[in-house]
């Protein structure tokens, strides 16, 4: 029977020769992870079924990232209660101040998920880990309760979409611009509960970097999951970080699809999504063909979508030297612990700091108007996070517009939303 990378892989963890679309089956887990928003009601639930201990610690990942270092009383006894958690539990895989980051950015870099793993987290974006060749999708607090319980999780099979990529991206174009060109293109319910699959010749042009960006927002048109081929790019960026070993899943020649979307990435432009969904999309071209010019009044680089050292090399190539737009306050994340160091290292902090942006430690924060950089009524912002619904980062009354670093970039620098130059 022929089947989808997705499929294979869960066959694979469900310990069955094949499986088709809509079929439920019981899988194993490889990885469960959990933030400092989810944890505590996912402990909850595990406490109050009277379960002593997990099934496999190794296999569970705390990561607080969202509300750390923490903003009030509330997030900090939610914190307290993950520690003493992980602690009785000997949870090993525990990311807290000093050595936290963005969860989605931690677990890649730190080799924790491989290629061929089955995750679940209890985030939306944890469809990130597909750009390693992994099948990893959201659940809810109660499901990652089971799974640390039982080291298992139901899931119905996903069918699939093969987008088949071809060509190179041009100067200033990134994986972010692709992810919501294809939004944009298929609406926020275009892939509801199916496998993005991304394929052709096309994918050994994208950089791992990119290819989580991209696989990050695979949830923001309802697919379950995005995923890409294990190649070399992933291979080059797995080994030296693996802590397992790993499995190495490829679709059949003739794997069901149920559409087919062909994309040239040498054809794609600098995209940015209008308030106030994702898939509200237009290029910069068509801005700047309808003299149309939106000012902004805070630019945000970070989140698990672009936090990365690619992202923060891209944006200190276009604030070398020069200044943000008075008005503007403009805000670098760095994604972890080790790509601020890198990014001090190689001078990138120096030249946020003397373009007038402000640094923060890593933290989801503002993606989710957490804190370190809430909007105020009437405020807009360009960031490069992964949504902009109504109050998504403050007030209701706020605009978030999403783009890619470059975009942000010369947002900042000129003060509205611009083509990077």
């Amino acid at each position: 029977m022929s089947m989808t990378m997705t499929q294979k892989i869960l066959a694979a963890r469900a310990g069955l020769p094949d499986v088709r679309a809509g079929q439920l089956i019981e899988a194993e887990l490889d990885i469960m992870l959990g933030n400092d928003v989810t944890t505590p009601v996912a402990i909850h639930e595990f406490e109050k079924a009277g379960i002593p201990s997990l099934r496999d610690p190794d296999r569970a990942v705390f990561v607080l990232d969202h509300f750390t270092p923490n903003k009030d009383i509330k997030s900090a006894e939610h914190c307290k209660q993950i520690r003493v958690f992980a602690r009785k539990h000997g949870v090993r895989n525990f990311f807290d101040v000093g050595r936290m980051g963005v969860e989605h950015a931690v677990l890649p870099e730190q080799g924790i998920v491989v290629p061929g793993d089955c995750v679940i987290g209890a985030d939306s974006h944890t469809c990130t880990y597909g750009a390693l060749g992994a099948f990893s999708t959201g659940v809810g607090s109660t499901d990652l309760a089971a799974g640390l319980a039982t080291g298992k999780a139901w899931f119905k099979v996903p069918s699939a979409i093969q987008i088949v990529l071809t060509g190179a991206f041009q100067p200033n174009v990134s994986g972010k611009d692709l992810i919501l060109h294809l939004i944009g293109r298929i609406g926020v319910d275009g892939a509801l509960y199916r496998s993005l699959e991304f394929t052709g010749p096309g994918v050994r042009n994208i950089t791992m970097d990119s290819r989580l960006a991209i696989a990050n927002m695979a949830i923001e048109c309802g697919a379950k999951n995005g995923i890409f081929p294990v190649d070399s790019v992933t291979l080059d960026y797995v080994r030296g970080r693996a802590k397992r070993d790993w499995r190495v899943f490829a679709a059949d020649a003739d794997a069901p699809y149920d559409e087919v979307i062909q994309i040239d990435l040498s054809a794609l432009r600098p995209t940015v999504a209008f308030p106030h969904l994702p898939s509200n999309t237009r290029t910069v071209d068509e801005l700047e063909a309808a003299r149309e010019r939106v000012a902004v009044d805070q630019v945000v680089i970070g989140s698990c979508t672009n936090g990365r050292i690619e992202d923060l090399r891209i944006v200190a190539e276009l604030l070398r030297g020069k200044h943000v737009a008075e008005g503007v306050r403009c805000i670098v994340i760095p994604a972890t612990q080790q790509i601020w160091l890198d990014a001090l290292r190689e001078g990138l902090l120096e030249v946020f700091m003397e373009a007038g942006a402000a640094v923060s430690t890593p933290t989801c924060g503002p993606c989710l108007g957490g804190h370190m950089g809430i909007l105020a009524a009437g405020e807009r912002a360009v960031a490069t996070t992964n949504r902009n619904f109504v109050g998504r980062m403050g007030h209701p009354e706020s605009e978030v517009y999403l783009a890619s670093p470059a975009v942000a970039a010369q947002t900042a620098l000129l003060g509205y939303i611009a083509q990077p130059q």
